[in-house]
């Protein structure tokens, strides 16, 4: 990992960096936006491969005899339609998986047609000008394994995507084995592996660079925090997994007590710091499976999977303790705290389960802040007065 971190210098945290080789525990931001320029890209080369197969049917009417030239075209013919079919029905919902069908859709439309192209040329005897063209038919390979490079994806993923076009070199070889020039196979089919290392590096470079655009979109900048869009996305997925699971989950807003008053007399650059020093005290005292997000301002959101309530106040209890730095004068820096839990609130979505923590925010505010605001019997009672009305 080490020599891996050389190449893309200065772009991924160490911890990023098992990104690269496997897809496995992406961020569900990554891997949608991931997915969303897969499929942008296949379409663009469907879109490239649908024509331009169609059009070289011209060039091989000129050169090649009619009868091969009528089976070429009607193989180039079936492609053509199969790359338009891509094109229009691939869908980009960011699903990864539907990345991958049509990733290898793509793959294999041309590799079957270079198979039955090199098949059907291997029964005629071509010379001249005929033969340099039907010399084309075998660089194909050598331009999809190129053109992997134009996808961000991990190392996994390259290999098993450039595994079938190396595999049907070696078929079209052994379908010709009697007349095959064997030293030139082996030197293009070494080529053809040096192409796909070359594909493997560059898929990883974009990767990496994908990587760190999202990390900073889902990163406050300020704190280092997940910034609101980053926990949201976090926070929905959470949600899920708890919801079919039947594990707990706690959320609890967290707001700094009269920050606005720091600003006021001390400057923004002063609230910066308190701001920074009480996001590293936070998440210093939150266990590595707990995430805090920075919601806005002087907000913050603690997310905390597999967690009751009691735990999760015993928890925010120890932090209130703990204190989250200093003022500018050395007083106590204070917030004041809301915390829910799906299955005691029963909360419907993640959005009711963030609201409920949000309003036992605002009722520590005006039970006199530095506290904790948390499920309790007469809160239970009005819930059912209401839904009873």
């Amino acid at each position: 990992m080490v020599r891996l971190a050389d190449l893309i210098p200065g772009e991924l945290e160490y911890n990023e960096y098992n990104w690269l080789v496997s897809p496995y525990r992406h961020l569900g931001f990554l891997t949608r936006r991931r997915a969303s320029t897969i499929v942008n890209r296949v379409r663009l080369l469907a879109f490239l491969f649908a024509v331009l197969t169609a059009m070289w049917s011209g060039v091989d009417l000129i050169v090649f005899p009619f009868n091969l030239w009528f089976n070429l075209a009607l193989i180039r013919l079936v492609a053509s339609a199969a790359f338009a079919s891509l094109l229009l029905y691939s869908p980009n919902d960011g699903n990864l998986f539907g990345a991958y069908r049509a990733m290898a859709q793509l793959f294999a439309i041309p590799t079957i047609f270079f198979v039955a192209s090199y098949l059907l040329l291997g029964h005629y005897r071509l010379t001249g000008l005929s033969a340099a063209i039907s010399v084309g038919y075998a660089f194909l390979p050598f331009v999809l394994l190129a053109g992997l490079s134009i996808f961000p994806l991990t190392l996994v993923e390259t290999m098993c995507f450039s595994a079938p076009i190396l595999i049907a070199q070696i078929i079209a070889a052994v379908f010709r084995w009697t007349g095959m020039d064997w030293p030139s196979m082996a030197g293009e089919f070494w080529l053809l592996v040096l192409i796909s290392g070359v594909s493997v590096l560059a898929g990883m470079s974009q990767l990496g660079f994908m990587i760190g655009l999202v990390r900073q979109a889902v990163r406050d900048a300020l704190t280092g925090v997940f910034s609101r869009s980053g926990g949201e996305e976090v926070l929905e997925l959470q949600f899920s997994i708890a919801s079919r699971s039947g594990a707990k989950l706690a959320v609890a807003f967290l707001d700094l007590d009269h920050f606005k008053s720091i600003n006021d007399q001390y400057g923004h650059e002063a609230g910066d710091t308190v701001l920074v020093n009480m996001a590293r005290i936070v998440s210093r005292h939150l266990r590595r499976s707990d995430v805090l997000v920075r919601w806005g301002g002087e907000e913050f959101l603690v997310i905390m999977p597999d967690t009751s309530v009691m735990h999760a106040q015993a928890a925010l209890v120890r932090l209130l303790k703990a204190g989250f730095g200093v003022t500018p004068r050395n007083t106590p820096v204070t917030a004041s705290i809301g915390v829910a839990e799906l299955t005691v609130d029963k909360a419907s979505d993640w959005k009711s389960l963030l609201e409920i923590a949000d309003q036992r925010m605002y009722r520590a505010k005006q039970n006199g802040r530095a506290q904790i605001c948390g499920y309790d019997e007469k809160e239970r009672v009005e819930q059912a007065e209401l839904a009873m009305q």
